[in-house]
């Protein structure tokens, strides 16, 4: 008898055509097959719904939500309002995985039952490598407090972590408890802001540096667009993650501090019975 599944795998897509069945093609040969597909197509004008269809069948739970253009955010909160398993990642439609990406967090939350958050780490891919890349030098992984998860999550260099989405596993009721959204007015760097309030509002992050999720590098995505438009974006996207994480690390301070007057004085007045 097959089990209820625990893991959604969230797709927001836009005029993926050319890419979406790489990516399709490797969810559909994973060895836990057990997960929930939900693609959010975001308006798509080409045949990306189209090609989502043609897979339907090589899922055992198979979504597609066709709504209108509103952006990545949007298109990321919309899947989140869907899901029904305690556990979702998401996935971009031009990138692809390898064959444990599943199974790894499934397994990571089963092993790690106090974490919220779980990680993995990626390989980096484009036109102009031949081969895939792992990201970092040495095989690292492990529980870790927020203080490391956030240098973790903003090392520009070589961290297996770092702010994206497809690399982490996240528990539906934690961003039901805090009503969490993707901030939509600002063109990038949203991922990162999300990450750094889910952390912010947890406790337990669990992380390993072993690569599943390929990151395809494209030289024209709006990653990679240099407009000087999204400056201001970028300046006020870096505000509010140091802010966000600034303000935790603080109320962290705060707590221990409180933790350790409350544990002073409770050696306190065991001395004083004693002495009775």
């Amino acid at each position: 008898m097959l089990r209820q599944p625990m893991l959604t795998v969230i797709m927001p897509v836009y005029n993926m055509e050319k890419y979406l069945g790489r990516a399709l093609e490797a969810l559909a040969k994973q060895k836990d097959k057990n997960f929930k597909l939900l693609i959010v197509n975001d308006g798509s004008k080409d045949k990306t719904r189209e090609v989502a269809e043609g897979y339907r069948d090589r899922f055992l739970y198979f979504d597609i939500i066709n709504k209108k253009n509103g952006g990545l955010s949007d298109a990321r909160n919309v899947g989140m309002a869907h899901v029904t398993t305690p556990y979702f990642t998401f996935h971009d439609g031009d990138d692809w995985v390898d064959p444990g990406y599943t199974a790894y967090f499934v397994r990571a939350f089963d092993e790690h039952p106090d974490v919220d958050i779980v990680s993995c780490g990626f390989w980096i891919d484009s036109e102009k490598r031949h081969e895939s890349h792992p990201v970092g030098n040495k095989q690292s992984g492990g529980l870790i407090d927020k203080r490391e998860a956030y240098l973790k999550m903003t090392n520009v260099f070589g961290s297996p972590v770092k702010g994206y989405t497809w690399n982490k596993g996240y528990k539906i009721s934690v961003v039901k408890k805090y009503h969490l959204r993707f901030v939509e007015d600002l063109a990038f760097m949203e991922d990162q802001i999300f990450n750094v309030k889910y952390v912010s509002l947890t406790n337990g992050f669990y992380y390993s540096s072993t690569p599943y999720y390929h990151y395809w590098q494209r030289a024209d995505s709006m990653v990679h667009d240099l407009n000087p438009k999204k400056i201001p974006d970028n300046f006020r996207a870096n505000y509010r993650v140091w802010h966000q994480i600034i303000k935790s690390l603080m109320a962290e301070r705060e707590a221990q501090k409180e933790n350790k007057k409350v544990a002073k004085k409770a050696s306190l007045s065991d001395l004083d019975h004693q002495d009775l």
